[in-house]
């Protein structure tokens, strides 16, 4: 019986696919990848490139990185109904997303859509924080610690309350909201305890040790996450 496949990719680098994950890309019939722009380069395909076969269909879908909620929700009903019918023809298809498919992916609204109708499984991937603190070597958390992970798009209270109460926060999407969240951590003193990070794991990435020289007129790359590490001595900052 034909089947679809979400697949995290992990967080950039090629190799840090999983086993699993890798095997499946390499035998599936159709591939399906996101791209946040039309027309634009979908990076979980590049990041995939390497496994796939010869004269796999690779279908590249446009998920509109809007506010309106209604353009949306067309988009993935679109793209689930599509996904649906070439499984239904038989076809083995697979859905790659960066990170592991159950962190702030739009995958989820789409296997929300096919889960009843198809055969489904999901494939964990990499989080980009986990990576970023594997490759910096600082435990998230210890013996009873506790952490969150939040959008920093969330409401200033919330992410105020975790900073305040947590061991470790991890923020993600924070280019979208850097001010507030400069403000915030200025606000507590946390400028020296935090990481930010750019583009893990990829030939792009930044890494900034303590945000002292930090400012809200600065870009960051969409895919930037802060770690504020209340517990730990940050060795840079």
């Amino acid at each position: 019986m034909a089947k679809f496949y979400g697949v995290g990719t992990g967080p950039g680098a090629s190799d840090l696919l999983t086993i699993r994950g890798k095997k499946i890309i390499e035998t599936v019939d159709c591939l399906y990848t996101p791209e946040p722009k039309k027309g634009g380069k979908s990076l979980a395909l590049q990041i995939v490139s390497p496994y796939l076969k010869e004269g796999l269909t690779i279908k590249q879908r446009h998920f509109p990185m809007v506010n309106d909620w209604d353009e949306k929700r067309n988009a993935w009903n679109e793209i689930a109904e599509e996904i649906i019918s070439d499984v239904k023809k038989g076809l083995n298809v697979a859905f790659v997303t960066l990170g592991d498919p159950m962190v702030y992916s739009t995958y989820s609204y789409l296997l929300e859509r096919m889960i009843d109708q198809i055969e489904t499984e999901t494939v964990p991937g990499i989080s980009s924080f986990c990576q970023i603190s594997n490759n910096l070597q600082i435990p998230l958390v210890i013996d009873e610690e506790s952490y969150a992970v939040l959008p920093a798009t969330a409401n200033e209270e919330i992410i105020r309350t975790a900073l305040e109460q947590l061991s470790t926060v991890i923020l993600m999407k924070v280019s979208i909201a850097l001010p507030k969240v400069l403000k915030l951590l200025t606000e507590l003193n946390l400028l020296e305890q935090t990481i930010l990070v750019s583009d893990s794991s990829m030939a792009s990435e930044k890494i900034m040790i303590g945000l002292n020289e930090l400012s809200e007129q600065d870009h960051l790359s969409y895919f930037s996450t802060m770690i504020v590490y209340k517990n730990r001595t940050l060795k840079g900052s």
